[in-house]
């Protein structure tokens, strides 16, 4: 018997975030002057943070019903950087402390350096009203 390999599993969803964050990244890196626009990838880019560490806790639970431990633990590590960046990030929007979001979003520039983006795929409709969103919450 070969072995099932699921496509709609925890990795899709993480490569779907990551591709996401760098083309949000990209987008506000063109950007001259704060507005509304980068206000809403920067939430954009918090929802997809975390959106990357619940893949990483389901892929966990995976490796850890196996037993494999050691490569649950090497991914873990891999990954602990996404909670802190996110809580980081929606801190500045959430205490209006935009002169400091160059600072994070170059933290966050070498995470997504592997990400090839040759064209931007994500519609404006999907951060379209992000940041009213993480603002409500």
């Amino acid at each position: 018997m070969s072995r099932v390999v699921t496509t709609q599993g925890p990795g899709k969803a993480r490569n779907y975030h990551r591709r996401t964050i760098a083309e949000a990244l990209r987008r506000l890196s063109q950007k001259a002057q704060l507005d509304d626009e980068a206000k809403d990838l920067a939430a954009l880019i918090v929802f997809s943070l975390h959106g990357i560490a619940d893949t990483v806790d389901r892929t966990i639970e995976a490796w850890e019903k196996r037993d494999y431990w050691m490569k649950a633990e090497r991914f873990r590590e891999q990954w602990r950087w996404t909670e802190p960046a996110a809580d980081e990030l929606g801190a500045i929007i959430y205490n209006d402390q935009w002169d400091e979001l160059p600072a994070v979003l170059a933290q966050l520039m070498p995470h997504f350096a592997d990400v090839t983006v040759k064209q931007m795929t994500r519609k404006p409709a999907l951060w379209r009203g992000a940041c009213e969103k993480f603002l409500s919450k």
